[in-house]
């Protein structure tokens, strides 16, 4: 913004420079009136969506009660199973349920961890999402 006050000697000169601050001043606020001013462009699509139907889901999920003994035996909801593969079977079963039954297992607490991990892994394997410990009160003392 420097301003040219004249060479100090010959007035008659013409002054051949412009002040562009003004006009610079003068396009930035029409530029600012036009943004303002532009109704924004709403780029919609109507869509004719299908209407989903909600149904309510009312079926608790069944409670299977697994315990394993303080030998390793497993029980399903108090049957004995004879083997793994029996467990895996069951849990199989239970994966592919439309609703998953909650599987509450019960170890024994003289029970060696292996054969809970053994089962914990087997019910992981085959995709049973709803397990959980109960009977956490026996370890307290």
């Amino acid at each position: 913004m420097a301003m040219n006050v004249g060479s100090g000697g010959d007035e008659d000169e013409p002054m051949m420079e412009i002040n562009t601050t003004p006009l610079i001043d003068v396009m930035l606020v029409l530029l600012v009136m036009l943004i303002i001013t532009i109704p924004l462009q709403t780029h919609a699509i109507k869509l004719d969506m299908p209407q989903a139907v909600a149904t309510e889901i009312n079926d608790e999920p069944s409670i299977v009660q697994l315990v394993v003994d303080e030998y390793g035996l497993v029980s399903w909801n108090g049957e004995e199973l004879p083997d793994m593969a029996a467990l895996e079977s069951k849990f199989a079963g239970a994966a592919d349920a439309t609703i998953q039954p909650e599987i509450h297992l019960r170890p024994n607490r003289m029970v060696e961890y292996d054969h809970v991990a053994k089962v914990l892994a087997a019910a992981q394997r085959l995709g049973v999402t709803k397990i959980g410990f109960v009977g956490n009160e026996q370890y307290i003392d």
